[in-house]
């Protein structure tokens, strides 16, 4: 994934119960230092969301990045990995699979209403009477629904192209263009963009702007400044560094943490040339 922060704390996983005295089980944290979990699955379905920080999670081959007002739907059973900044609120919820009236067959960014939130908040007592519990839960299928627009970075896995992948990874300002990047690794232009778009879809030019959109998001969630993200991310200048983000998740950097009716996100990803895919219809509802 990104280059690991100084200083950052490797988890295990949470250890769930063998048996779920409820339909869905919620709870939160803060880390004081940046986490991470070690790759791992779960037996129940999970979702995990954060407020004042991101989170990045690496399924497979490919990385989401979660930033305040959406989360991240985890199948059960798919192994994963993720890692959140430090101070973010870190919330969980997990459901239990044979109670829940849905199913989504892969990771899918889930939209984090403020009637959700509160509902999972709630939901996270440990007093609540069996029957409350359960209208809240009801509640809780009944408005939890896949974002618009899904995020997520398409890692190449092409070793004709992997070392570009790992570099800017590792360093996403780095600004060698294709050329420069054809010649250091003996190949053609040609070649790597044919190697981009068929790994990835996209162009090279493309994949780099999409993987720089996702490293702002946790600089920006980190209280970074557009001016210093821009020159971390290796653009010539700010203005330069909007008109990127805005092409790739269709509004300003200051309008996406702003929210232009008050929530943040609000308005997301739009492009899908630049990634963005169109959730997956929810399977049909079953009794539970």
């Amino acid at each position: 994934m990104w280059r690991r922060e100084e200083g950052t704390e490797v988890r295990r996983a949470v250890a769930l119960p063998e048996q779920a005295p409820f339909a869905i089980l919620s709870e939160f944290q803060v880390p004081r230092v940046p986490t991470e979990w070690s790759p791992h699955a779960h037996p129940r379905h999970e979702l995990v969301w954060v407020r004042g920080g991101t989170l990045t999670s690496r399924v497979a081959d490919r990385i989401f990045t979660v930033s305040e007002g959406h989360g991240l739907w985890m199948p059960a059973g798919t192994v994963h990995g993720g890692r959140a900044t430090a101070g973010a609120e870190f919330h969980d919820a997990f459901f239990a699979p044979e109670r829940t009236p849905f199913a989504f067959r892969e990771p899918v960014a889930i939209t984090m209403t403020p009637l959700l939130e509160s509902l999972l908040a709630h939901l996270a007592r440990t007093d609540l009477e069996a029957a409350a519990r359960a209208r809240a839960e009801a509640v809780v299928f009944d408005v939890l629904q896949p974002s618009e627009h899904q995020f997520a970075l398409q890692l190449p896995g092409d070793p004709r192209i992997d070392p570009i992948a790992e570099a800017l990874l590792d360093d996403p300002g780095d600004g060698r263009s294709l050329q420069e990047w054809a010649r250091e690794l003996g190949t053609s232009d040609r070649t790597v963009t044919r190697a981009f778009r068929q790994a990835t879809g996209l162009s090279f030019a493309q994949w780099r702007q999409l993987l720089r959109a996702h490293q702002a998001l946790m600089l920006l969630s980190a209280g970074h400044e557009v001016t210093t993200v821009s020159e971390l991310l290796g653009y010539a200048q700010p203005s330069s560094f909007i008109a990127a983000f805005r092409r790739v998740m269709g509004t300003t950097p200051g309008a996406f943490f702003g929210g232009a009716d008050g929530e943040p996100g609000a308005t997301s990803c739009t492009s899908r040339a630049a990634g963005c895919t169109p959730p997956r219809r929810r399977a049909p509802s079953r009794s539970t």
